[in-house]
């Protein structure tokens, strides 16, 4: 096995042609795929390893998008599909009588969409081999070592092969294990939140009477959501269960903890999957060593509190891609790829933090934690701006990254669909990885940068001007700018 390559030679001197170094992205999972169908897009080299078998897994844990991810895959044009398979869900609700409205949130998807992981891949995946990612299934990484012009990773491939392939950068998008990560050194800190959770996909007799059903009662909890298929995945957690993850699961035990946190089963039969696992807290401390980047879970894992787990990888993934891209095709330089650590580092921890705090709130006991929690949901319950706050945060839509000194105050912050004169958006404009340049009257002289900037008006009689990045973040804006100061932003961003 030989994949290595070279840099295509611009003097057009005589001798072997050679290619441009590809990226390569580790693990085929939503965020991989994300990434890798990215980098494609933008006409950058993608190779994509998977050690599993080429067949999208269906026992995946992540049941729901949130509205954030939703935009960034409306600027991809998936969105629409995924909402026309899946189902909205308008409220979220915990500790049984706290309920997040998600109806007031600015943005096009206020609500979460709830549908099974292996339906984002499947897109995420057509997407991928549309744009040209190449994809190795049944190859390991076995070992990687870099230097200044690139990383030599060590594979196994099917039947046990060994060779190496050569890649400008490596991305581990390979899970809470990440092969990636170990080979980098970089420890994983954190802890075993909670131990022996059960898993089982099973037939219902009695339909559910919400969408998402959960809740904690005494030492249990459990979560029941749809397939689509007529399946649904059970998840429960017993307190005073506590075995090991090989411990055999039966149906039976599943039943006994949902009776207890949901005072019923809803005659759950027919069991296709069981399993147990545990539920871990983790972040690396560095999403990135020299050419070597870490996304998703092999950069942080939660609780599944909150559903925030595959939502925070996919935004990873569309923080990443535009940045490599732009380095790989030589208008930025290696100093944006920091910007990665920066800007999503926090909000990894931040996602700790949230998720962490809502399992610990739902499976309080001690009178103390339960007087807490009842006025935490009492006032998230009445007082608008907190609970406003509290959907933004696990929705995703309040995050913001942040602006050097001197800013205008809108830098770093999430830009919502607004509407643009012709009758377009934002988020179809955002469509191919391109900046979008936003002003009040037209700006002619962006045209030598049309593959990777669109330029566009309000539709409303706004002035400030407004450079939007690739994954729908404020780059630059303006009060009042005339041509020579958008001149200046887009060398200085657009390259």
């Amino acid at each position: 096995m030989n994949g290595t390559t070279g840099t295509t030679s611009a003097s057009g001197a005589t001798g072997p042609a050679r290619t441009p170094l590809p990226v390569i992205v580790v693990g085929s999972g939503p965020t991989g795929l994300l990434l890798a169908g990215d980098l494609a897009t933008a006409g950058v080299p993608v190779t994509l390893l998977e050690k599993r078998p080429h067949g999208i897994s269906n026992l995946s844990r992540a049941f729901v998008l949130h509205a954030r991810t939703l935009e960034q895959l409306d600027a991809r044009a998936l969105a629409d599909d995924l909402e026309a398979v899946g189902r909205p869900l308008d409220r979220l609700r915990l500790f049984g009588r706290l309920g997040i409205g998600l109806d007031t949130l600015p943005s096009r998807f206020n609500h979460l969409l709830v549908l099974p992981q292996y339906e984002v891949e499947k897109a995420l995946e057509r997407r991928a081999v549309e744009a040209g990612v190449e994809f190795r299934y049944e190859t390991e990484l076995t070992g990687l070592s870099q230097d200044v012009d690139g990383v030599t990773v060590q594979v196994r491939g099917p039947g046990g092969g060994t060779g190496s392939l050569r890649a400008a950068y490596v991305v581990g998008a390979d899970g809470m294990r990440s092969a990636v990560r170990d080979a980098i050194g970089l420890p994983f800190p954190g802890r075993s939140v909670i131990r022996s959770v059960v898993l089982a996909d099973v037939l219902l007799a009695e339909k559910p009477d919400d969408l998402l059903t959960v809740n904690a009662a005494g030492d249990a909890f459990a979560f029941i959501a749809p397939f689509g298929d007529g399946y649904y995945r059970v998840i429960g957690w017993h307190r005073r269960r506590n075995v090991p993850d090989g411990e055999p699961l039966g149906l039976e035990e599943v039943k006994e903890i949902t009776r207890l946190a949901l005072g019923r089963d809803f005659g759950m039969h027919d069991a296709r999957w069981l399993s147990r696992f545990h539920s871990d807290e983790r972040q690396a401390p560095a999403y990135r060593v020299g050419r070597v980047f870490l996304a998703g879970d092999a950069a942080h894992v939660h609780t599944p509190a909150g559903g925030q787990g595959m939502n925070t990888g996919l935004q990873d993934a569309a923080n990443l891609g535009w940045k490599l891209a732009a380095v790989a095709g030589g208008h930025a330089g290696e100093a944006l790829l920091d910007t990665y650590q920066a800007e999503r580092h926090p909000v990894g921890r931040a996602v700790l933090r949230s998720s962490g705090g809502i399992v610990r709130l739902a499976m309080a006991k001690r009178p103390w934690t339960l007087a807490l929690r009842a006025a935490l949901t009492t006032f998230l319950n009445t007082v608008g701006p907190a609970g406003r706050k509290a959907a933004g945060q696990i929705t995703g839509i309040g995050f913001r990254y942040p602006a050097p000194r001197g800013a205008h105050r809108l830098t770093g912050t999430r830009v919502p669909d607004v509407a643009l004169a012709g009758g377009g958006r934002l988020y179809e404009a955002l469509r191919g990885g391109r900046f979008v340049l936003i002003t009040a009257e037209a700006y002619e002289d962006g045209r030598d940068r049309a593959d990777r900037l669109a330029v566009a008006r309000w539709a409303s009689d706004r002035r400030t001007a407004l450079l939007v990045r690739p994954d729908g973040y404020v780059a630059w804006a303006a009060d009042s700018a005339g041509p020579a100061a958008i001149g200046a932003a887009l060398a200085a961003h657009v390259g």
